[in-house]
């Protein structure tokens, strides 16, 4: 695999490369990053190939866009295809309370949901001066399930929803603007698929970001989601292909599984797949990075990165040689499901 190979979204000629760039990071999200890393890192990611970067206003409450805005004028808004998300209103806080957002250091703001056409448009033209750039390439319509799942694993994932909001009035707006050629794909961002099952079905996407419900930990989507997603010609962009840490660290004590500690049984699957890596000289990472791509519903993966060495690594992974005996060995000994599509 490379990272610079790229993959159509939609029907308006757009291409991203198959590596992309998540944003959280450039929002101080659990440290802070200033902004010659954020520059630094940005260019790093364009020497490595990767094309594709996406942020949100809820990053560290415009903190991320912001700092891709001033790496972007740095090295060449022309390299780079961007997406941000609509959804989230910043508002002046008014409490004294601290933060409960996993953002450090950021300007003392409040996300307030909001998918009204007015909080559409003026979230697009705040993002737009953040980002320093007269466009942007993909807009995401933001967690309309609010995040539920993501705070209550196994929570069910309508329990709550702005579904009819979106669809009454977020999409009929990104659906002009993206007919306008202003934009050119229209989306959503969620950590849940079933949702975004029901918004397939409903309008017409181009692409979904579902962060950490496809990953070699997570193979629930392939029942009907992906293939919903293929026939109606929706590519995903893959968020969280580390499920929040332990496939990049491994089996180790005090890990991260889903923005909570591992539980013993995700860590006892790791330390197979970890067994199998080590036989085959297959790095966790790699395998974690490499496994959406069996699947012809992805176009890309979005791992976060706030560094230069950090880029550089993931790079190196996405385009480490994974010999097809690998992926035959996980299904044999049931770490993955046997009709799991693999990448070749």
């Amino acid at each position: 695999m490379k990272a610079n190979q790229k993959q159509a979204v939609g029907k308006h000629g757009l291409e991203v490369t198959q590596m992309g760039l998540g944003g959280t990071g450039f929002g101080n999200l659990y440290e802070a990053m200033n902004e010659q890393e954020g520059i630094d890192t940005l260019g790093a990611a364009r020497d490595g190939g990767i094309g594709y970067i996406d942020t949100a206003p809820l990053y560290g409450f415009g903190l991320s866009e912001t700092r891709i805005g001033i790496a972007l004028s740095a090295h060449g808004r022309e390299n780079f295809v961007i997406s941000t998300k609509v959804g989230y209103t910043l508002e002046e806080r008014t409490s004294d309370e601290p933060h409960k957002a996993p953002f450090v250091d950021a300007p003392p703001l409040d996300a307030i949901h909001d998918y009204s056409r007015d909080a559409v448009l003026r979230s697009i033209d705040q993002s737009l001066e953040r980002l320093q750039t007269d466009h942007i390439d993909i807009i995401l319509i933001h967690d309309p399930d609010e995040g539920a799942t993501l705070w209550s694993q196994g929570a069910d994932p309508f329990a709550v929803s702005h579904f009819a909001d979106v669809m009454e009035h977020t999409y009929p707006v990104l659906d002009e603007l993206r007919s306008q050629g202003t934009i050119k794909a229209v989306g959503l961002g969620m950590n849940q698929w079933q949702m975004l099952a029901e918004f397939a079905k409903a309008g017409d996407f181009d692409c979904f970001l579902l962060a950490g419900r496809y990953t070699l930990l997570e193979e629930e989507p392939l029942d009907s989601f992906l293939p919903l997603c293929t026939e109606r010609d929706i590519r995903i962009i893959v968020g969280g292909p580390y499920n929040s840490g332990i496939l990049a660290t491994g089996a180790i004590e005090g890990t991260h599984y889903n923005y909570g500690e591992a539980p013993p049984e995700i860590l006892e699957r790791v330390r197979g797949i970890e067994t199998i890596c080590s036989r085959h000289g297959v790095p966790l990472q790699a395998a974690a990075l490499q496994f959406p791509f069996g699947h012809p519903a992805i176009a890309t993966i979005i791992p976060g990165a706030r560094s230069v060495k950090e880029i550089r690594t993931n790079v190196d992974y996405f385009e480490h040689a994974i010999p097809n005996d690998f992926w035959s060995e996980l299904k044999a000994e049931s770490l993955l499901s046997g009709e799991t599509p693999v990448p070749r």
